[in-house]
């Protein structure tokens, strides 16, 4: 029996627009009908590459538009809330890019809201649908016992060689200034959502940030020093060094660790003895690939109301907040 396509409209199309579009491309279900964006040129250039798509007059215009099932956020940060509760308004499933918002009071209301009445809404954290992150809670989630015993430590750390990265020239200013931008909320929020959906909520014990010195570009570098539960936590950001674009998280437990690089598409598994554990595939293109169609898929059962794995606006607002207090200094002796 062939299953009913699922009509997407997609506001946003920058970088994470376009990829976005080029996944439902491929995907059976998820059908991208009807896009809109605030610059005139990306709404041309998209038509041009996708001619099936129509383009609506305005935002409200597309979430009110007969047809639809889900809506796709991929926007600045600032107007996630407002576009969220119009999808609401229309009976539509949102799916929205993080970071979810920097206004919490907004985020409060939304998800009142939502859990309220019931609506459907998810944040895209990409690791939510990794391989990697069901390793992580097969062995340190809460209650399981692991053959890598307790685990004692997590340590991350981020490089990037330039902020924004070249591919982001596109996105617009937004992600290099320190209202919105900068790598922490953009990068390390996908690492702090693994963490915190493994360990649950963490605390910050210390952090310190580097600014540039015009008061208005986003974070340079960033230590921090985070604790949940008994575990503690150690983060380290970097722009500007002479090391490529890198990301690589330490799971240390008292009897092994689990080691992850490049948004977990690299993963080993070791005893505290050496001997390298069974465990997914350590294909990189294999693991992405896996992640981006469980994505997908989760996506539809959002959409009919099935439960999912998906990251809500409740886990999106406490990954925000665990970005946003490591963003304001606190120093107590590193």
């Amino acid at each position: 029996m062939t299953l009913p396509q699922l009509n997407i409209g997609v506001i946003g199309l920058g970088v994470m627009g376009q990829r976005m579009l080029a996944r439902l491309a491929a995907h059976a279900r998820l059908n991208p009908v009807l896009v809109w964006d605030a610059n005139p040129a990306a709404i041309a250039q998209t038509l041009q590459q996708y001619p099936a798509l129509q383009a609506a007059t305005s935002a409200a215009q597309l979430i009110a538009a007969p047809g639809l099932h889900s809506l796709y956020i991929a926007t600045p940060p600032a107007p996630h809330m407002a576009l969220s509760e119009l999808a609401f308004d229309a009976g539509l499933a949102v799916f929205c890019e993080k970071p979810l918002t920097v206004d919490f009071e907004a985020a409060r209301r939304c998800i009142d809201r939502i859990e309220a009445r019931g609506h459907r809404a998810a944040v895209n954290f990409a690791l939510a649908s990794s391989p990697g992150l069901a390793l992580l809670q097969q062995h340190f989630g809460s209650g399981r016992a692991s053959e890598l015993g307790s685990l004692q430590t997590v340590e991350l750390a981020l490089a990037f060689a330039a902020w924004p990265r070249p591919w982001q020239a596109g996105a617009g200013a937004w992600l290099s200034e320190r209202i919105e931008g900068g790598f922490s909320r953009e990068v390390l929020s996908h690492f702090i959502f693994a963490l915190q959906r493994v360990l649950g909520p963490a605390t910050l014990v210390r952090s310190q940030v580097d600014y540039p010195s015009d008061g208005h570009r986003a974070e340079t570098g960033l230590q921090a020093e985070l604790q949940a539960g008994s575990v503690k936590i150690h983060i380290q950001g970097l722009v500007g060094g002479a090391q490529a674009d890198h990301n690589a998280m330490r799971w240390c437990a008292d009897a092994g660790e689990i080691s992850m690089s490049e948004w977990f598409s690299r993963i080993e598994q070791r005893r505290a003895d050496g001997q390298l554990l069974a465990g997914p595939t350590n294909d990189a293109s294999e693991l992405r690939q896996a992640g981006q169609l469980d994505q997908l898929d989760q996506w539809v059962a959002l959409i009919e109301g099935r439960p999912h794995g998906l990251p809500g606006y409740t886990e999106a607002l406490a990954v925000q907040q665990t970005i946003e207090a490591m963003l304001q200094t606190r120093s107590n002796s590193w």
